[in-house]
Parts: C-alpha cells; sequence; structure tokens
C-alpha cells in the first residue's frame, strides 16, 4: 500500500487527515461558468487559500499547471455528462486511471448517481476503475449521489448512508456526499463508512454563515473535511474562503472565527 500511502498524503493533511479539496471539473457538465472562466487563475486562488487538492478534467492540467507558488494535489475525474444530455444522471468514463497516471494525478474520481436508470452500468464502471487503481496504487475518490425517479430526497440519511457505504464497499479510498442537515444525521453516515467522508458544497448558498454551519456540522460528526466548488471558485473573495474552511478542517475554528478570518 505505499504507493497509495504516499499520494494519499497530497491529497489529505498527513497531520489532521483531514482535506480542503476544489472540484474544478463543471465545465464539462455545464460550461465555462462565472469563476472557472480563466482556469488557471481559479486555481491559483484557490492554492493560495490553502486548498490540499483540485479535481478536473484530464485536459485542464495542461492549462494549470503549478510553475510557480505552492503545491496542491490534483486529481483527475474519470466520470462525464452535460446537461444538454437527454439523461442527466448517467456518467460515462471519458479517462482511465493510467492516463492520470501519465499526467501525474494524486489520485482519481469518479460519479456515481444511485437510483438513476444507468445505475448499473455506474456500478459496473466504479468496480472496474477500483480494481485498476489498486494495481497502480491510486486513490479513489468516489463521488456518491442518491438521485433517480425513486429518490425523493435526495439528502434523506437513509440515502446518503447507503451511498457512502457503498463507496467503502466498492473500494473507494474517499467518498463525497452531500450533507444531511445536522450533525446527528451526518454521524449515521461517517459511522457507517469506514473510509474518509468529505461533504460536497452543492448549489451556490445564500450566505457565509450558511457554507460554515454546514461545515461545522459534518466536522462535528466525524467528516474528514470538505469538497466545495461553486461556493468556493464563484466567491467574491475566493482566497479567503478557502482560508477560512482550510481553518475549519485542520484547525477546528469555529463558525465565528471562520467570519472573521473571512473578512480579515
Amino acid at each position: 500500500m505505499i504507493g497509495k500511502e504516499i499520494r494519499m498524503e497530497r491529497l489529505l493533511n498527513r497531520n489532521t487527515g483531514r482535506t480542503v479539496i476544489v472540484p474544478m471539473d463543471h465545465g464539462v457538465t455545464v460550461g465555462p461558468i462565472d469563476g472557472l472562466i480563466d482556469l488557471r487563475d481559479a486555481v491559483s486562488k484557490m492554492v493560495a487559500g490553502g486548498a490540499n487538492a483540485v479535481l478536473m478534467h484530464k485536459g485542464s492540467p495542461r492549462f494549470c499547471h503549478r510553475g510557480s507558488g505552492n503545491d496542491v494535489g490534483l486529481i483527475v475525474h474519470l466520470s462525464a455528462g452535460t446537461m444538454l444530455s437527454p439523461d442527466p444522471n448517467a456518467k460515462e468514463l471519458v479517462c482511465t486511471v493510467e492516463e492520470a497516471v501519465k499526467l501525474g494525478a494524486d489520485g482519481v474520481s469518479i460519479h456515481v448517481n444511485l437510483g438513476a436508470d444507468t445505475e448499473r452500468q455506474m456500478l459496473r464502471q466504479f468496480g472496474q476503475v477500483s480494481r485498476i487503481c489498486d494495481e497502480w496504487q491510486m486513490p479513489l475518490l468516489a463521488m456518491m449521489y442518491p438521485r433517480g425517479e425513486k429518490i425523493e430526497d435526495e439528502y434523506d440519511v437513509g440515502h446518503v448512508k447507503l451511498a457512502a457505504r457503498v463507496a467503502a464497499e466498492l473500494g473507494a479510498d474517499i467518498v463525497k456526499v452531500s450533507y444531511t442537515g445536522s450533525p446527528d444525521s451526518f454521524l449515521e453516515v461517517t459511522e457507517g463508512c469506514h473510509i474518509p467522508v468529505v461533504i460536497a458544497g452543492g448549489e451556490k448558498m445564500e450566505t457565509d454563515e450558511e457554507i460554515f454551519q454546514m461545515v461545522a456540522g459534518a466536522l462535528k460528526a466525524d467528516a474528514a473535511g470538505v469538497s466545495i466548488g461553486r461556493n468556493a471558485f464563484q466567491h467574491e473573495k475566493p482566497i479567503e474562503i478557502i482560508q477560512a474552511l482550510s481553518k475549519m478542517v485542520h484547525e477546528n475554528a469555529t463558525v465565528a472565527e471562520a467570519i472573521e478570518v473571512l473578512n480579515g
């Protein structure tokens, strides 16, 4: 396991065992949205704020490789689907673990929507990727969401803890799920999952306090950190919001302290 352990230390802080990941794969799904038009600039801001890792598709690293400044972990996303698809819940593999190795990735990620019509195919792809990741000693992050006709509430704790457990049992090293709304309910998710659990940032939130309250609740329930995109790179103070989140994740800062960091 030495190769995977070394790479995991580039994704998770080796002292805290936690992480601040910034997903920046949105261009494939919805196009060049605000905050990601200049990808090199966006990555530089996230790194300046102290992010542990950024996540992007295979064509992006060539535009934003770290030529100066601090280093940052690189997670290459293997799954894709666009908002124009007849089934937006369907995700297809568009990159291989071997390609990610050649890109110098520290980890790879896949996206699985449980309950979707194509769940069967996505789980099969998960199993294949997990096997190859073990061969290459490549950490695997699984983005797991309950989405489909049978899913009335994708934040339901029963659905979310199933999603997290599926990721762990199929060989993921980190799982990303939605926050269930309270520390007590999210503790059911982390207790039933034997790999690090990080929370998704979700859609753009109305207030900074709302973001920090969500993160505080997740950390209280033993989350291993956050994977926050739009609420970071689209923030009016992108560097400062990452600094504040990093202080919460790695130094157990309170919501009030995070707000103070954000406001300078």
